[in-house]
């Protein structure tokens, strides 16, 4: 059989995540530390676990409406309301879906024709990109700037948009660099935007993890109510990633056609993690904050550390990433990536598996421990300082 030619193109032609390469060779060690993936080290609360179970005990185990229960999207709805002043009607402009993931694969489907281009900002997450491709438009990356805190400039934005552009992807709070985008920010971009008739796409799964200040959604500006699709989940906020479960937000066209989509390929979200999430929606307002205080103690810890032994490191505002600046070393990001997971046995990720605009830096996940965030601290200072040595012997 020629798979290469049963095989859909298109797939064929999209590289796979730079993510992956790294957890694969780690899986084959022992005694090594990650700060590689993106996940909370905190279990789900108990209170949320329990709603859970006792759904099933009760034998709540049927399908559920496409959107997903009506109980949860209320429940929704009246969070956004409470935590950013957002606000949308459960019964048409809310729909839940298997992770933040899904939440944006239906909103690049349903906007994007063959040709559409796509702004991407990077470094972000690694799926804008791909899920761009395989919807049949075409990824237009536009690089950040850690001069510019990792914000989207409104004459970044400018200059990349053209007549064949549709959607703009904007990917704050930010994996990986932590950057954010203030309501000024944000009040620039929109002046970019008006009269057109460009779409956003808000990817705001880290909104609840912002240090400083309170998250604002480009949805929160009136005249971006109408363009911008908001994507949330519960996998960051409420340390629920096996649970698969993000949800989605816009005008009730976008809604209708993304529930079309989505009733066709998933049916509707697992049951008994929409009861576990109307529980974590009601009660878990708690849990955010001491789990936001948590990772703000471990940031500050990282970026002082990562300064103090060499390392120049912005100081993220949001998620739980830090993307310190290694071009001093001299080596390229997966050969620093590669050195220290070899020689110290911990792991972060080149900045390059974000997009062109990460080379020369690297992400470390402070959602770890503070035992294995300072042990990492500790091997990477003795890292640099052998580098540092064969170094200086090269050059003599």
């Amino acid at each position: 059989m020629n798979y290469d030619h049963i095989l859909n193109e298109k797939i064929q032609g999209v590289k796979p995540s730079g993510i992956r390469k790294f957890f694969d060779i780690l899986e084959e060690m022992t005694d090594a530390i990650s700060l590689g993936i993106g996940e909370p080290d905190f279990v789900t609360p108990w209170h949320i676990r329990d709603a859970g179970i006792y759904s099933l005990e009760r034998g709540h185990t049927k399908y559920t409406s496409n959107a997903g229960m009506l109980q949860l999207r209320r429940e929704i709805a009246a969070y956004l309301n409470r935590r950013f002043d957002l606000q949308y009607d459960y019964t048409d402009q809310i729909l839940v879906t298997v992770g933040g993931s899904e939440a944006i694969d239906l909103a690049l489907r349903v906007l994007v024709n063959p040709g559409d281009e796509v702004i991407v900002p990077v470094p972000s997450f690694v799926c804008y990109g791909p899920l761009t491709e395989m919807a049949g438009g075409v990824p237009k990356y536009v690089e950040l700037k850690v001069e510019n805190n990792f914000r989207l400039t409104p004459e970044e934005l400018k200059a990349a948009i053209t007549d064949k552009t549709k959607v703009l992807v904007l990917p704050f709070p930010c994996n990986p660099t932590g950057g954010i985008m203030e309501r000024k920010d944000l009040e620039a971009i929109a002046e970019v935007l008006r009269g057109s008739d460009i779409m956003v796409i808000s990817d705001e799964i880290y909104a609840e993890l912002t240090y400083g200040q309170r998250h604002v959604s480009p949805a929160n500006l009136t005249d971006m109510y109408e363009r911008t699709v908001v994507v949330n989940g519960f996998s960051k906020s409420h340390a629920m990633t096996g649970w698969r479960m993000g949800y989605v937000c816009a005008p009730k066209p976008i809604i209708a056609a993304m529930t079309k989509l989505h009733q066709f390929g998933i049916m509707s979200a697992p049951t008994t993690s929409q009861y576990a999430a109307v529980e974590a929606m009601r009660n878990g307002d708690g849990d955010i904050e001491h789990m936001r205080e948590e990772y703000d103690r471990r940031r500050r810890y990282l970026v002082e550390n990562l300064n103090r032994i060499g390392l120049s490191c912005f100081e993220p505002k949001g998620a739980f990433y830090v993307f310190p600046d290694i071009r001093s070393t001299g080596l390229s990001s997966e050969e620093f990536c590669e050195r220290f997971l070899m020689e110290e046995k911990v792991a972060v990720i080149p900045g390059n598996a974000f997009g062109p605009g990460g080379e020369g830096f690297v992400r470390a996940c402070y959602a770890a421990s503070m035992k294995d965030i300072a042990e990492s601290i500790s091997r990477l200072d003795n890292f640099l300082v052998n580098l540092r040595r064969r170094q200086g012997h090269v050059g003599q």
